[in-house]
């Protein structure tokens, strides 16, 4: 169906959603598409993705889409897609939500599109969430600058860039509070699994999966991972598996699987290897030459390692710690990380050797499948903001950083 032609069907849907047919499954997943910026291109080829997978789906599995693009031509819409078809569209206004100057960025559009999706589609076993678009991480910032959190919303319907507002995974966990719990989120966007947002995550979710470094533009390959998050046991492994055969200019993605049941014992050995570094340091900041990062920040600035954010967090304790206690750190770690797929080299926004060639060196050893974010002197680069930033989050205190964010 094209964008045009979508359009008028969506306004010419009844204003009350629940008049359409809704339908009960044993699982229930929404893929949030956030697309109004310049990724908006990328939607079509996913879309039909996902009307593949769902071929391969009984009935009693609900796939539902909620899209966002930057077309001036299209409402933000929802549907459910069975065998291969989109069926049941509604928009924004047939949800019950203004259209008029509302972005799927702000938190109440989030809450109301998965609340609708959630009791329109009601679930017997589970609910899950694909969380597609821009990502950074826990990186914070204005409501309306670069680089915050997840799906940017620009408001104007361009794909001039990736600016414009975007939400908080500080905003998202308590949003997510209010809705079923998900058995998984599954994050198709960049830098996810950094072990701030995976805590954050931790009450509203069993799993998260996704990678701590970028993800390509052609995100996962919906024809196999829609089926394989449906498959039953084994789901989120079988979903990695799918998302690491795509490979993009013969480049493989680190990806993780994280239990998050476990990260309240892993905050508390971290907190024991954070004190242990200070005390080593003597409460300097440690040099982080050599510590495995998976992304560079500013592409202006020639490599400086105070632009480096993400950096693989056992790699940081197997730098900084004796052995043995690195070890006793890495059996935490591994109850979270239950999986994980090694790369060597991503794909990523940046030129490689002129980024990560000098002195970056990947090995199965070094990388881990999560990122942490490690204090620095706030005489460099970014770091003063990034050290009160942090303290923003649950994990900053549940991990044990000091007062002056380290």
């Amino acid at each position: 169906m094209t964008g045009a032609l979508l359009a008028l069907t969506l306004q010419g849907c009844s204003s009350d959603g629940d008049t359409l047919s809704a339908h009960q499954g044993e699982h229930t997943i929404l893929i949030y598409m956030a697309a109004e910026n310049n990724l908006t291109s990328d939607v079509t080829r996913n879309l039909q993705e996902v009307k593949e997978g769902s071929l391969q789906l009984s009935d009693n599995s609900n796939v539902v889409i909620y899209v966002d693009r930057a077309s001036a031509k299209e409402l933000p819409w929802m549907a459910r897609v069975v065998r291969g078809q989109i069926t049941d569209s509604v928009s924004l206004r047939d949800m019950g939500i203004s259209d008029k100057d509302e972005l799927t960025s702000d938190p109440h559009v989030f809450e109301d599109v998965i609340r609708y999706a959630f009791r329109r589609y009601p679930a017997t076993k589970d609910y899950g969430l694909l969380l597609w678009g821009h990502s950074t991480g826990w990186i914070l910032e204005d409501d309306i600058a670069y680089t915050r959190g997840f799906g940017v919303d620009n408001g104007r319907n361009d794909v001039s860039s990736a600016q414009g507002k975007w939400l908080n995974v500080t905003t998202m966990a308590k949003v997510l509070k209010k809705l079923p719990h998900l058995k998984f989120i599954f994050a198709d966007c960049c830098n996810f699994m950094c072990l701030e947002s995976i805590y954050e995550l931790r009450q509203v979710a069993d799993y998260i999966i996704g990678s701590p470094a970028e993800i390509p533009e052609i995100g996962a390959p919906y024809n196999t991972v829609v089926p394989a998050l449906l498959g039953g046991d084994n789901f989120a492994v079988r979903a990695a598996d799918m998302c690491f055969e795509r490979k993009v200019k013969n480049l493989e993605l680190p990806l993780a699987v994280a239990k998050t049941s476990e990260m309240e014992q892993l905050a508390q050995a971290t907190g024991v290897a954070l004190k242990a570094v200070r005390a080593k340091l003597s409460g300097g900041y440690p040099d982080m030459k050599g510590v495995m990062y998976y992304y560079y920040r500013y592409a202006k600035f020639f490599y400086h390692p105070e632009y480096n954010v993400f950096y693989d967090a056992g790699d940081f304790f197997r730098t900084h710690l004796p052995e043995a206690d690195y070890q006793t750190w890495k059996q935490a770690l591994d109850k979270v990380v239950v999986y994980k797929k090694y790369s060597a080299k991503w794909n990523t926004d940046k030129k490689w050797d002129t980024f990560y060639g000098d002195n970056y060196t990947v090995s199965p050893e070094k990388e881990h499948g999560v990122s942490m974010f490690v204090p620095q002197s706030p005489l460099t680069g970014d770091y003063a903001k990034y050290n009160a930033d942090i303290q923003k989050y649950d994990w900053y205190k549940a991990a044990g950083y000091n007062a002056a964010g380290w």
